[in-house]
């Protein structure tokens, strides 16, 4: 049998505390520093045991979070309340109070809606007569050093009836703040003349300027938290969707119609039952989410980070279930809850502003209008530049105008009216198998989809009511739908409605420093709903137990031919979507001038029309997951690969190509060292294998030829930073010993640069040539003088042995680890099929500090040497390749040895520092952990 919930009463008996602070005050009588530390205690102990209470009330199920706050509420009430009465009758007692000895407490603020989170701030109003007197100052005082000594966080104010008026005129905060005013404890009489005063002379005939300031508000809140309420990371109260708009939401509707309490919104037609009904279920999960986060974390933590989700998922009793995680189940509910909260403020405050502004459009507005009607359809109308429904049967009779709404929508640049968007709401029912095989119905959508106006935008809108995943079921199944990692910002919904909205940018070469190659690709693209549809069908699968790839192109040949696609529109979305990660992968993590990469990659691609079209797939959906993921390197690599593709699918013989790019490598240039003698051009050309050649373009190679020619010191490091690429290239020339690149990668990891490519080689005297392309923590170039020296310092005290790199790394990233929330499962494969003269070994894991070095030294105890290394991170997960061979120049063949390459690469991947560690040191720490 269930458990009951507590009562009130267990939360906290009013009449017991009352009784136990007056036993407290009698016993202390005269002694004032006991009285006060003693009270302090006792309200202590009260406000621990009903913390807990409504904390074991919160946790007994995930829906009943309104319970909880109002639980704290009451909580806090009764503590101030009681307060209250033993200051007034005990420490500061009056016989025959006059009227300027009387005081009122009110809640005002967040406190005032009679629902707080356990770390909530306590906004109280002391209300005085017109006159402050020592006494009222005294109870005040007294009140709130106690309260603060609770740990409790107190918000204050004193003012009289005629300061509040005043205050609230002039300032928006203060007015709303005291708009959810509550009455607490004291003076009543006080309180209701607040009240009749606040109506009269602030509210009344207010109403626009207030509902006008409180959007602008709203808009410039979600702009700081994020204009996106599917972020990863949401914030409960301020976010979108979350808390503050449900309150945004009433404070507009009780200043506009004075109601009391939400319920009283459907008395006055604001909403129906049922759109009652979803603002009671949203505010109370929220207030769910909320005093578990703070009860979870001891502190008034409002975002819901990655390292909290999984822990929170737990203790609100979701489950993994149909391929995703308990804790993806949990936050597809609240993104589903902040969907549902923006459907109601969208429509609730959008009716408002028409109600309240009453602005008609001006005249240029007003011409457009009247050329529009002539142009609109039979069954539509204009309400103040907005579009509408003629009749509200009209969906019933014909269900084809859900679509064809936001088709005239899109065609004409229309807004629809708040009315035709609660009608669709409410008409989600009619879009069935019919309409979705109705030829019209998806005419209309693939026109919306490949509009050259704003498919964004419209495709947003047609989301936020509830039409495109119910006219597109796939595309229903990943609404609100976050995958637990690091690398994706938005939910899978949002990223491909933004991916849509990047493509409609690169078709109109806006950003064109960014994505010029995609921007001029786009123009050329022979089909542009096939361009369009594979954007919005790449990920489209996500969140099942296949793979997402494969089953988004068996949607593809589904999807398409129903929209009327071609045979041949279909067959090349269904192969982008499938193959939409390809690209990116082989640019990333594999050496694009290694002669196989590219055969291989070409002989996959096959056509360079389909080259086109997944070039700009990858750069917009790298784009599409979020800020500052694109950056100038990834563009450039994926440039370098498309244009080596390019060159073999258009019939050039690849190993002509690679002798005429060598023989053109080298004329470049010895013409750009033409103030060198014959001699030394000669025996610099020696020294370089035919891979060097092919790896770098003209400037580098001058670069790197003058750097050689000069150097004199055991170590010579140069840098360039290229803030155009996000990257700064650090070439290193140094004796060529084992090891070398790892503790270039330590001497990295300690100055909290990442390396996100290196290319390695060793000239044919013995030198280590080696180039790094690195970032720093927030994927930009280094570009202060003083960062590369410092980096060149580290690198001489690494490899004196001065500093060790395990030692300084653990030090430097101590306690800043946000990975560990993650589990990424360990994965090593050796690929000796990839690269005509490499072993190729990809390493998948979690990405701590330090695990690039860790990886490389381990590659180092197992003799093996690295040609090159292609590192990459997406989140938490590190992917990083190794081309490598044995000591003698052989790829690695034997099944031991390649088992303990994966042992040990394992280890590393296990606890990196640990593997990192010089041998005997290991040993030590080993013997010191038995003991």
């Amino acid at each position: 049998m269930a458990r009951m919930l507590p009562s009130l009463l267990e939360i906290v008996d009013p009449s017991r505390l009352a009784a136990d602070l007056d036993e407290v005050a009698v016993r202390h009588q005269g002694d004032e520093i006991a009285l006060k530390r003693e009270l302090v205690s006792v309200l202590k102990r009260t406000l621990a045991a009903g913390r807990a209470k409504a904390r074991e009330r919160l946790e007994q199920g995930a829906h009943r979070g309104r319970v909880c706050a109002e639980s704290l509420c009451y909580l806090q009430d009764t503590i101030i309340r009681a307060l209250h009465d033993v200051t007034i009758t005990r420490v500061f007692p009056v016989g025959n109070p006059s009227e300027a000895e009387k005081i009122c407490i009110a809640a005002v603020g967040g406190y005032g809606r009679g629902a707080l989170a356990p770390g909530s701030d306590i906004d109280l109003l002391f209300l005085r007569p017109y006159k402050q007197t020592p006494w009222g100052e005294s109870v005040v005082e007294y009140m709130l050093y106690v309260l603060w000594d609770l740990g409790l966080k107190v918000g204050h104010s004193t003012r009289s009836v005629a300061d509040c008026v005043r205050l609230a005129r002039e300032d928006f905060t203060i007015r709303t703040a005291l708009l959810e005013s509550r009455y607490l404890h004291g003076d009543e009489a006080l309180f209701d003349e607040f009240e009749k005063r606040f109506d009269a002379e602030v509210v009344k005939g207010t109403g626009n300027e207030f509902v006008e300031a409180k959007l602008a508000e709203r808009d410039g809140r979600h702009a700081r938290a994020g204009e996106s309420r599917y972020l990863v990371e949401p914030n409960v109260k301020e976010g979108k969707g979350g808390l503050r708009d449900l309150n945004t939401l009433f404070w507009i509707a009780k200043y506009i119609y004075r109601v009391k309490q939400p319920s009283d919104l459907v008395g006055v037609g604001v909403f129906t039952r049922s759109e009652y009904a979803t603002f009671r279920k949203a505010e109370d999960f929220l207030w769910a989410v909320r005093c578990e986060l703070h009860f979870l974390t001891g502190r008034a933590e409002e975002r819901i980070t990655f390292d909290l989700q999984t822990e929170m998922a737990n203790r609100l009793g979701y489950q993994g279930h149909g391929g995703l995680k308990a804790v993806e189940r949990f936050m597809k509910h609240y993104f589903l809850v902040a969907k549902e909260v923006g459907d109601l403020t969208r429509i609730f405050c959008a009716a408002l502003e028409e109600q309240e502004k009453k602005k008609k459009p001006g005249i240029g507005r007003f011409m457009q209008v009247l050329r529009r009607k002539r142009k609109m359809m039979k069954g539509f109308k204009l309400e103040g530049g907005r579009l509408a429904f003629q009749s509200d049967k009209m969906i019933e009779q014909d269900p084809i105008s859900i679509i064809r709404i936001f088709h005239l929508a899109d065609a004409h640049s229309l807004e629809l009216h708040p009315d035709a968007l609660k009608l669709v709401t409410r008409s989600l029912k009619y879009i069935g198998a019919d309409l979705r095989a109705d030829p019209e119905a998806n005419r209309l959508f693939l026109e919306i989809l490949t509009s050259e106006k704003d498919p964004e935008h419209t495709l947003r809108m047609m989301n936020e009511a509830g039409v495109l995943g119910r006219f597109v079921p796939d595309f229903g199944r990943i609404v609100a739908l976050m995958q637990f990692n690091m690398y994706h910002h938005y939910t899978a919904d949002e990223h491909l409605l933004r991916a849509i909205g990047i493509l409609s940018e690169v078709e109109k070469r806006k950003e064109e420093d960014d994505h010029p190659l995609a921007n001029e690709l786009m123009q050329k693209v022979q089909s542009r709903a096939a361009m369009y549809m594979s954007v919005f069908l790449h990920d489209i699968a996500k969140g099942r137990e296949e793979d997402h790839s494969d089953a988004g192109e068996r949607i593809a040949k589904q999807l398409c031919p129903r929209l009327g696609m071609s045979d041949g529109e279909t067959e090349s979305v269904a192969w982008l979507v499938k193959n939409h990660l390809v690209m990116s992968d082989v640019a990333q993590k594999r050496d694009i001038s290694d002669l196989r990469t590219i055969r291989d990659f070409a002989s996959l691609v096959q056509s360079p029309e389909r080259l086109k079209m997944l070039f700009i797939l990858t750069v917009v959906d790298i784009k599409a997951v979020g800020p500052g993921v694109w950056n100038g390197w990834k563009g450039q690599l994926l440039r370098e690969l498309y244009y080596e593709t390019l060159a073999v699918l258009q019939g050039g013989d690849a190993l002509l190509n690679r002798a005429n790019r060598i023989a053109t490598a080298k004329a470049a240039l010895r013409e750009r060292l033409s103030d060198w003698p014959a001699e030394d051009w000669g025996a610099y050309v020696a020294r370089h294998t035919e891979a060097y050649w092919l790896s770098f373009d003209t400037n580098v190679l001058e670069r790197q030829a003058r750097l050689i020619s000069a150097a004199k010191e055991a170590l010579t490091v140069s840098a360039q930073s290229e803030p155009t690429r996000d990257v700064t290239e650090v070439t290193l020339y140094a004796q060529d010993h084992p090891g070398l690149f790892s503790r270039f990668a330590g001497a990295c990891a300690i100055l909290g640069m990442n390396i996100v490519d290196a290319k390695i080689f060793t000239t044919r005297d013995g030198m280590a040539l080696d180039t790094l392309w690195v970032q720093d923590q927030h994927g930009g170039a280094i570009g202060e003088e003083r960062r590369v020296k410092r980096l060149e310092e580290t690198m001489r005290k690494v490899l004196s042995g001065e500093v060790l790199p395990p030692d300084a790394i653990e030090q430097r990233f101590k306690g800043e680890n946000r990975t560990e929330a993650f589990s990424v499962a360990p994965q090593v494969f050796i690929d000796n099929e990839a690269s005509d003269a490499f072993t190729v070994i990809e390493v998948n894991g979690l990405d701590r500090p330090g695990l690039l070095h860790a990886l490389t030294k381990a590659l180092f105890h197992l003799g093996l040497t690295i040609g090159s290394a292609h590192v990459a991170t997406y989140g938490e997960r590190a992917v990083d390749v190794f081309y490598v061979k044995d000591v003698i120049g052989h790829k690695v063949t034997n099944a031991n040895k390649k088992k303990a390459v994966e042992r040990h690469l394992l280890e590393a991947l296990a606890d990196p520092m640990a593997k990192a560690r010089p041998a005997k040191a290991r040993r030590r720490e080993e013997t010191a952990a038995a003991e």
